[in-house]
Order: C-alpha cells, then sequence, then structure tokens
C-alpha cells in the first residue's frame, strides 16, 4: 500500500490454485524433454532433429508462457497496474517469439525432409492460433499499453480482449494434443494400441496439457479472484475519461 500498511492478503484458494498451475506447467516442460529426449533424439538445429523444438517450443510458449501471461492480473493484485500490464505484454510476446522459433524448426524440417506443409487438421489449428494470438498481441498493446486510444475504445474493446485471450489459450492446448495423436500416429502407429512406454508417456503429456488450462481457466473465471482496481487507477480512469471524452467526473 503506498501508506505503508501491508498489502492485503489473497483470496482464500487462490495462491494454492496458482501453485498448482506452476507445478503443472513445469511437470509439462519436463514430460516434453523426457519424451523428446529419451524416445525422439534429443533436439538439434540443423538436423534431423530439427523438428523436436517444435513440440518443445509450443508447450512452452503458447500454453505455458501464455497461461502465465494471463494469469498474472491474478498474481500481482495490488502492485500498480502499468507495471502488471507491461509484465502481461511482455510474457505474451516471449511466448510468441519462442513460438515462432517453433514455427520456423517445422516449416525448415518439413522442407529438407521433403514433407508437405498445412495439411493437417493440426497444423490448421495451429497456425490460427500463432497468428491470431500476434494480432490480439498487436492489439492489446495498441489499445492498453500505449497510449493513444480513448477510454471510450479500450472500454468497448477490453470485453473482446478477454474472451479472445482465454479462447486462443483453448485453441493452443487443443492444437497442442492434435500434434501429440498426430506424431504418435507418425512415429509408432504399428505399437501405439499395445500401450507402449512413449505412447503412455505423451498421452499423459496430453492430460496435463488439458489439467494446466482448467486450472488456470478455473482461476481467471472465478469473479472474486480478479484484480480489484486501486483507488488510485479508479482516479486516473476517471480523469483519463474527462480528458478524452470531455465528460464531468460526476457525469
Amino acid at each position: 500500500a503506498m501508506d505503508g500498511s501491508p498489502a492485503p492478503a489473497s483470496p482464500a484458494g487462490l495462491s494454492a490454485f496458482v501453485a498448482v498451475s506452476q507445478l503443472l506447467g513445469l511437470t509439462l516442460l519436463v514430460t516434453t524433454g523426457a519424451w523428446l529426449g529419451r524416445y525422439r533424439g534429443g533436439l538439434a538445429w540443423h538436423s534431423p532433429l530439427q523438428f523436436n523444438a517444435h513440440p518443445l517450443c509450443m508447450v512452452l510458449g503458447m500454453v505455458f508462457l501464455q497461461g502465465d501471461a494471463l494469469l498474472v492480473y491474478r498474481v500481482f493484485r495490488h502492485e500498480a497496474k502499468r507495471s502488471t500490464k507491461a509484465l502481461h505484454a511482455l510474457l505474451h510476446g516471449l511466448a510468441l517469439v519462442i513460438a515462432l522459433v517453433g514455427v520456423i524448426a517445422v516449416f525448415e524440417s518439413h522442407q529438407t525432409k521433403g514433407i508437405p506443409n498445412m495439411y493437417s487438421l493440426h497444423s490448421w489449428c495451429g497456425m490460427a492460433a500463432f497468428v491470431l494470438y500476434l494480432l490480439q498481441w498487436l492489439l492489446g498493446c495498441g489499445f492498453f499499453l500505449f497510449p493513444g486510444a480513448s477510454f471510450s475504445l479500450r472500454s468497448r474493446y477490453k470485453p473482446q480482449h478477454i474472451f479472445f485471450g482465454l479462447a486462443l489459450f483453448v485453441l493452443s492446448i487443443a492444437s497442442c494434443l492434435l500434434g501429440i495423436t498426430e506424431m504418435l500416429l507418425f512415429t509408432i502407429s504399428d505399437t501405439y494400441s499395445h500401450f507402449v512406454p512413449e505412447g503412455v508417456l505423451a498421452n499423459t503429456l496430453g492430460v496435463m496439457l488439458v489439467a494446466f488450462g482448467l486450472v488456470v481457466g478455473y482461476v481467471l473465471t472465478r469473479e472474486e479472484w480478479k484484480r480489484p482496481p486501486l483507488a488510485e487507477e479508479l482516479a486516473l480512469s476517471m480523469d483519463f475519461k474527462t480528458l478524452t471524452e470531455g465528460e464531468s467526473p460526476g457525469g
């Protein structure tokens, strides 16, 4: 608090769910690395193993970091809004960069091996998620992070920004699930139905992706866990509306 008093405590249960989300997220990364390292030969860029950077980057960027970016406004409830916005945008931007590396990896790998691109449902959903995610990030920065957008425009766009943020997170997880299934059918189709260890591990990864999405979604949709506006933010918001819309604070 600005007067030196301690900040209010987080709502009951919020910290526990956030902790579970982070544990699940880290387990996702470890499981993905274990799958690629134990059964797919590991990672190397300019080699036949370049493709393996794709699933790792997508799980890290489009799922884990995207989920953490969505949780920023729940975790940092009492920090300055400007700082929270910047962290929100930074995490989304980092997720985009990492996802771009994953996209480059799969296209270059397919080109090297003579495999056609963009024919599967996974590739359609995945590319749609990436392109729309980039557009969502650019619009979010334009409306909320950088000055210029009016209070009225921000207010009208905010519900769409929130909806599409959660929708793209769901689409990203769905694309990963499609990718896991596609990869297993391409690599172990003859033995997949026999519950071989690689198939079980990859299926477990898919279940954890769903669990991570459910926990993050639960935190985001609990109305009482939303970030409360600070007193100075309410005052600044009213002043900003007065300056940009020509309305009186009492109106």
